[in-house]
């Protein structure tokens, strides 16, 4: 078979594999038409998505007497949002990591990319605190703590009835988290992943709602982010504290900025690129964000 030919062929059935985690409409119930695809992981769990996909629609519809559309939401992580990307699976991703990003602009995968909001990681982990952790600690202090104290723990398990084992939850899953994880593991020159693979180091491949929510159930540290936080049950983060949160600084290493990519092939360019343009609007995508809530908190910061 041609090779051009074997690579539309396999962009094709990779499309037709993804299906949506969900549709948006609006508020417009006769929309038929699938007119835009966005793919996300966590603001797509949070609600976040889904609020821009409804008010980008309403804003379409009302401004410029565009008929009524939906919009799709693909979960995906960073690295498997841009692989839809590369697929044509999906017409933007929403993603953050800058040198990922960075690579899909110059090989042509996508063709323009805006800065969307700012999230935030958190470094959270069991109030019982075995690593001893202080928050006025940097993070780096506190990575190197959880390595020392969960290979002490490997050699010498402690006693628990009164304390857990210092154990550190990764999504090991290419996610923007994983990268960034690994990224601050690497800092304080760690691979904990490699051979032999540290065994206080849980492999724990999930979506951030899921997670979290592992990492609560058995007592281990993780790396969240602000909007996974404040969408998730009490039943979780009742039993978590959050050790560092990171700030809106574009030099804090916990800054967990979020850009939109626009694919090369689109299903509707003209949609696309509109929502693009609609998403760094301080009276349209942004103003989404300064208003999005979760128990009375704002879960994301506008773009500087």
């Amino acid at each position: 078979m041609l090779p051009a030919l074997s690579l539309l062929l396999f962009v094709a059935a990779n499309a037709c594999l993804v299906s949506a985690q969900a549709t948006y409409n609006g508020g417009y119930t006769d929309a038929k038409q699938v007119r835009l695809r966005i793919g996300n992981g966590g603001a797509g769990q949070s609600g976040l998505i889904g609020a821009w996909a409804n008010a980008f629609i309403q804003y379409m519809v009302q401004k410029n007497g565009t008929q009524p559309f939906l919009v799709d939401w693909v979960l995906g992580d960073t690295t498997q949002s841009l692989n839809f990307l590369a697929g044509g699976s999906i017409d933007v991703a929403v993603t953050y990591n800058d040198a990922a990003e960075t690579q899909a602009l110059s090989s042509g995968v996508a063709v323009n990319r805006v800065y969307g909001f700012r999230d935030h990681f958190l470094l959270v982990g069991p109030q019982s605190n075995p690593a001893q952790l202080n928050q006025t600690d940097d993070i780096l202090v506190m990575f190197n703590k959880i390595v020392s104290t969960g290979n002490a723990d490997v050699a010498t398990p402690p006693d628990l009835s009164v304390r857990p084992p210092t154990r550190f939850l990764s999504r090991f899953d290419k996610s923007a988290t994983n990268i960034k994880e690994s990224q601050l593991f690497i800092t304080i020159g760690q691979v904990p992943w490699a051979f032999a693979y540290s065994t206080w180091y849980h492999q724990y491949p999930r979506f951030p709602l899921q997670a979290i929510q592992g990492a609560s159930l058995l007592s281990e540290y993780t790396l969240t982010d602000r909007g996974t936080w404040l969408s998730s049950p009490d039943s979780v983060t009742s039993a978590l504290t959050i050790f560092k949160a990171g700030l809106d600084d574009a030099s804090d290493l916990l800054l967990n900025p979020a850009h939109v990519l626009l694919g090369k092939n689109t299903t509707d360019p003209t949609i696309a690129r509109a929502f693009l343009s609609w998403v760094v609007d301080s009276a349209g995508g942004q103003q989404v964000i300064a208003n999005f809530q979760k128990n009375g908190q704002v879960l994301y910061s506008k773009v500087p």
